[in-house]
């Protein structure tokens, strides 16, 4: 979950899609023969083999408690397949207008499900927002965002997945502890081998925890004894409620993102989630609700969010709000699920832009993006997508030439930054 959400990890995101399948049923399937692990992925091992490799993450195991029965059980599941450490670092990634993603994502079928499934639940809703305060529709919209409440959850073996991402050099450590917090879930009892079926990345269950997530936050809520976050509702509820709140530090009663209308004389430097205000004095700025009310004259800060700019749709984030972005970094997502959780809770949709929206093309990005590192700035991978990084560069330049400091890239920004006043390339314009 914290890596691979789609694998978002900037606003970059990856192309997933949800299918209306039937709920998920797992069936046992004979383990694939192993297929010859790659030479490059032993660098970090002092060049062990996969095998001699294997020993060791089994040694650590029974270190940590797992039992040789559990070891024994799993053994024919771990094996390495190229295949998965191939999409690991093949992962294809894009830019995309957060109205785009969010009129997708956010679909009015998906806020009808979510308000459904808080129905059909209610018990188990109400039982997790009393124990951890979190409120039905936030846990909702990362069901729905997710896996479509159970529809699809991933079709490959977990712990093929797990042990193959360990032995691969890139994030070998962070995947040894994923391989060995899924055993302690089979030792547990909460799983079978054969049934820990999900994403290419590890993610398991109807809200897609990694299994560090599953051992440390998954709950018994049906009371059958197992926690089972592939077929049990009340478990996914409990459990999801239980890592929002202790694992992201949810606080209770408190709101997390509400759409706002903004003056065109804002000072935009001051629209970051890294400053934070009193509503009153966002007030006295000229912010209010969409339909023209005044925001409370009150104390609680929140941070003026622009995901595409001044002239796109404009939230107030909470401090709540950060519970979404440590769930995804990707700002797309993490508003998306935010504005999701408002509109099953009852919210209107949000206003569409009154004027198109113009977005600079790929390689216009990309050249936007080596200019600021050519003037210092550390904007990541430079790949043609606008990540919080480039954001924070895009704004800094925005302040040191004088325009609007609303981290949207501009065609005139990249023409001042290429030294010269002509005008950059037509940027693509979309609603």
């Amino acid at each position: 979950m914290l890596l691979t959400r789609c694998a978002i990890a900037t606003i970059a995101l990856v192309a997933c899609s949800f299918a209306a399948s039937a709920q998920f049923a797992p069936t046992p399937a004979k383990p694939a023969a192993p297929k010859a692990p790659s030479p490059r992925a032993a660098s970090c091992h002092n060049g062990a083999s996969f095998d001699r490799f294997l020993a060791d993450v089994k040694q650590q195991a029974v270190a940590a408690g797992v039992s040789q029965r559990t070891i024994a059980e799993a053994s024919p599941y771990l094996v390495y397949d190229q295949g998965i450490v191939n999409r690991d670092r093949g992962q294809r990634v894009f830019g995309q207008l957060f109205t785009e993603f969010a009129g997708r994502m956010a679909a009015p079928y998906r806020m009808q499900n979510g308000q459904q499934h808080i129905k059909q639940y209610a018990a188990a809703f109400a039982r997790a927002e009393k124990e951890y305060g979190v409120p039905p529709a936030v846990i909702a919209a990362f069901w729905g965002l997710e896996s479509d409440f159970g529809a699809n959850m991933g079709n490959l073996p977990t712990l093929k997945s797990l042990v193959s991402l360990a032995y691969d050099c890139r994030r070998s450590e962070m995947f040894v502890n994923e391989t060995i917090a899924a055993l302690k879930i089979i030792d547990r009892g909460d799983l079978h081998p054969e049934e820990m079926i999900g994403s290419w990345a590890g993610e398991l269950g109807q809200t897609q925890f990694l299994p560090v997530h599953y051992v440390n936050y998954a709950v018994d809520y049906d009371g059958d004894g197992r926690r089972d976050l592939l077929r049990s509702g009340p478990d996914v509820i409990g459990s999801t409620a239980n890592y929002i709140a202790n694992g992201l530090k949810w606080r209770r009663g408190e709101p997390w993102l509400e759409e706002i209308k903004v003056p065109q004389n804002l000072p935009w430097d001051k629209t970051d989630l890294t400053v934070r205000e009193p509503r009153s004095t966002w007030a006295q700025l000229g912010v209010t609700y969409p339909d023209g009310r005044p925001l409370p004259n009150d104390n609680l800060a929140g941070s003026v969010l622009l995901p595409m700019g001044r002239f796109g749709p404009a939230f107030m984030a909470y401090a709540n709000f950060a519970a979404y972005t440590e769930w995804n970094n990707s700002l797309i997502y993490s508003t998306t699920a935010g504005y999701l959780a408002s509109r099953i809770a009852g919210a209107p949709p949000m206003r569409k832009p009154t004027t198109p929206v113009a977005q600079l093309p790929f390689n216009e990005l990309k050249e936007l993006q080596q200019l600021l590192v050519r003037a210092g700035f550390n904007v990541g991978k430079v790949d043609g997508v606008l990540g919080q990084q480039s954001r924070a560069a895009v704004k800094a330049m925005q302040i040191k030439y004088g325009l609007p400091a609303d981290s949207w890239p501009t065609a005139e920004l990249l023409a001042r930054m290429r030294g010269g006043t002509a005008q950059a390339q037509p940027a693509s314009v979309l609603r």
